[in-house]
């Protein structure tokens, strides 16, 4: 099963609550912060309310 590796590159700082609570959610803190999730619905469609925030990466197991 395929993972993605989402980061973090721009701030959640001055965005909607949701989007914020999203980024929380996902794990990340810090501008440059990673996570690695797994690929599914959910965390993809979590990656996109915050797509302008994020870069997404497919990391091979």
């Amino acid at each position: 099963m395929a993972k993605l590796r989402i980061t973090l590159t721009r701030s959640a700082v001055h965005r909607l609550p949701a989007q914020r609570k999203v980024v929380k959610e996902l794990g990340l803190g810090r501008v440059s912060s990673s996570v690695v999730k797994p690929d599914n619905a959910a965390i993809r469609g979590a990656v996109v309310k915050i797509a302008h925030l994020v870069s997404v990466e497919e990391v091979k197991d």
